[in-house]
């Protein structure tokens, strides 16, 4: 595995930052977690804009076109000659002094490590997983907005602690009004009387990829999608829920709190939804 820092290549043993990187010391800097299939770097540029667009929303000057991005990127699969794998792509304000002032860091670093991602065991993407809601409330959109994809996840990994102590793969964050937002690290969609519905931004979610690619698969395949508020009551009387997001790709969900969703074993519209998607990946 080669790791791309700055313009060089290194070996993962040798892959270093500095511990005065403000990405390290402060979580600020932005990522994208990119998939390839096939040899190629799936939905790269709509990944590449949603970086530029967190950049910008943080004052952070990427020191490349998105252009240069796109072409680093694909260049970094070529190198490590991966055929189906993950991409993590980071930008963090780079080496500055102690203290969060961001005006002592002179140049952002820009890091790309291309390797492999198994989120959840391969048999949960047929039987599906259990879930549970979390007590650790997503961060609302006055506070911080979840549509930066910040190097700072510890709202997000605190939610996940307490799903693998109650020994769920994946816990459910409500936001501050109590309405569902989105997992850990998925978005979250439900199937109610063969109508898919979904979070919509202003409810704390980050607008994933994978979530408007499956939206638009959905509409293809004339199943009807709405974006909605919902409540964990819409949740455990769904007949069907899946998770979206780019390592997770899309899994469907059997219980909620404990609570059987539709017919537990059953999820025909995910199914549908989930082969049109491996069509697409494999095209």
């Amino acid at each position: 595995m080669k790791i791309y820092i700055d313009g060089k290549y290194y070996e993962k043993e040798e892959a270093r930052i500095s511990v005065f990187d403000h990405g390290l010391l402060y979580g600020d800097g932005i990522f994208e977690g990119i998939r390839i299939y096939n040899g190629k770097v799936f939905r790269l540029r709509e990944h590449i804009e949603r970086l530029y667009d967190g950049a910008k929303a943080i004052a952070l000057t990427i020191p490349f076109t998105p252009e240069e991005m796109e072409n680093a990127v694909t260049d970094a699969v070529k190198v490590n000659e991966k055929k189906d794998g993950y991409i993590r792509l980071l930008v963090t304000r780079g080496m500055g002094d102690l203290g969060v002032s961001p005006s002592t860091c002179p140049r952002p670093s820009v890091i790309i490590i291309v390797g492999d991602i198994s989120l959840y065991p391969k048999e949960y993407y047929e039987k599906g997983i259990p879930v549970m809601t979390s007590s650790v409330r997503r961060i609302a959109p006055q506070n911080f907005d979840p549509r930066i994809k910040s190097l700072n996840y510890l709202n997000n990994i605190l939610a996940k602690i307490e799903a693998n102590r109650s020994g769920c793969l994946e816990a459910i964050m409500l936001n501050d009004r109590g309405f569902v937002a989105e997992c850990t690290g998925d978005n979250i969609f439900i199937v109610k009387k063969n109508v898919l519905l979904t979070p919509p931004s202003y409810d704390s979610i980050l607008e994933g990829i994978t979530r408007g690619t499956v939206m638009s698969l959905a509409s293809f395949i004339g199943v009807k999608v709405e974006e909605k508020s919902l409540t964990q009551f819409d949740l455990y009387t769904a007949d069907e829920c899946f998770l979206t997001g780019t390592g997770a790709e899309l899994i469907p969900v059997t219980t909620i709190d404990g609570r059987t969703i539709g017919l537990g074993g059953s999820h025909p519209v995910t199914d549908s939804i989930r082969k049109e998607f491996q069509k697409l990946v494999n095209s």
